[in-house]
């Protein structure tokens, strides 16, 4: 078939040519209306390069025409593209990995043990030995305090004010009960105002404000652990509150890094879960029944309860409150005194707002004597 006779018409179509009547049926009319198809030409699997036909022509390159009216490709000998390599496998999910404490463990349990063993050696040799230890953690805390304030957020709360009422505070505690806590804060507060009166006015007001707050804040809420100590078990109140307020972490640790999935307060603390507060409130509940039952004067089991929920709720809050400091300053840790605890303060959050629970609990339940 030569070039002239695809798209000419057929004589006796009715396309352009005279009626001469229909066309025979037979060989002659099966050519003419070939003549007006344009068939579909089947393209071989080829190698790269192609083969040509008789032309010269890439008859059946991939870069070519698909039909052989079109434009001939201009570079028929251009060879084919590399195929696309297969995507790799997707790569195999990482194992789970197992969870950490986040913490030097080691470091943190013998830390904890050293601490122990000179709080309950000061306590039951020589009470006047604990208040001293009290003093010395409520200075440290707020040194750290003050610090992390005026790295963070360029606050400056006085420190000397903060730390000589501080120490005042917990032994006026110890020596005159509630009246002297009160009155030493009163002092505190009334010397940290005078005393950034010696420096330029601006800043006056945030600052003062931050010093009263860190007076009440550590030194004061600490004169309560002092205040436990006068009673006559007072040896044996002050360890029923550091092992309560020990069991709850412990309970809300160990029962939140197992079963811990829905999140307790996750803009403040994201590591915290409703099944760890669970833990501790148990934890602290059998810790107390215990307690009160057989190291307080007087005490029954029932009231143990009562005081072992008391502590788990504060000493939670208390965790939550530091924890909300931390996030506005932007740290982890209030200090590095502590290896594996971070500092004197990451250790006292969860103490200091339960003194006061314990205090006024045991004080109704069996006096203050």
């Amino acid at each position: 078939m030569n070039d002239s006779s695809w798209g000419a018409p057929a004589a006796g179509s009715g396309l352009g040519g005279p009626d001469q009547g229909p066309a025979p049926a037979g060989p002659a009319h099966d050519r003419h209306r070939a003549a007006q198809t344009r068939p579909m030409p089947i393209v071989p699997d080829v190698p790269a390069g192609g083969f040509q036909d008789g032309h010269g022509r890439g008859a059946a390159h991939p870069g070519g025409p698909l039909f052989r009216d079109e434009t001939p490709h201009e570079h028929p000998q251009e060879p084919m593209p590399s195929p696309v390599p297969p995507p790799p496998p997707s790569a195999a999910p990482a194992p789970r990995q197992k969870k950490s404490a986040g913490r030097d463990l080691g470091a943190a349990i013998g830390v904890g043990v050293g601490l122990g063993a000179v709080i309950i050696a000061s306590l039951f040799i020589w009470k006047p030995a604990f208040v001293g230890v009290v003093a010395v953690a409520v200075v440290v805390g707020l040194w750290e305090l003050t610090s992390r304030l005026q790295e963070r957020k360029a606050i400056k709360a006085p420190l000397v004010p903060l730390a000589v009422g501080g120490a005042a505070m917990v032994v006026a505690g110890y020596v005159r009960g509630p009246e002297g806590a009160w009155v030493a804060m009163a002092l505190t507060a009334l010397a940290v105002l005078v005393w950034r009166m010696t420096e330029p006015p601006e800043g006056y007001l945030k600052d003062v404000t931050a010093g009263v707050f860190a007076a009440f804040y550590v030194p004061f809420l600490a004169t309560f652990v002092a205040m436990l100590l006068t009673a006559d078990d007072g040896p044996w109140r002050v360890l029923t509150f550091l092992l309560l307020t020990v069991v709850s972490d412990t309970g809300a640790y160990a029962v939140g890094w197992r079963f811990g999935k829905h999140k307790l307060a996750p803009r403040i603390s994201p590591g915290k879960t409703r099944e760890g507060l669970f833990g501790a409130v148990a934890f602290a509940m059998a810790a107390g029944a215990l307690c009160m039952q057989f190291l307080i004067d007087d005490g029954t089991w029932w009231q143990g309860l009562i005081l072992g929920l008391a502590v788990a709720a504060s000493a939670t809050l208390g965790d939550l409150g530091e924890s909300m400091i931390k996030r506005d300053l932007g740290i982890k840790d209030m200090g590095t005194l502590l290896p594996g605890h971070g500092g004197i303060m990451d250790r006292l959050d969860s103490l200091l707002p339960t003194a006061p629970v314990v205090w006024l609990l045991l004080a109704l339940f069996v006096g203050t004597g």
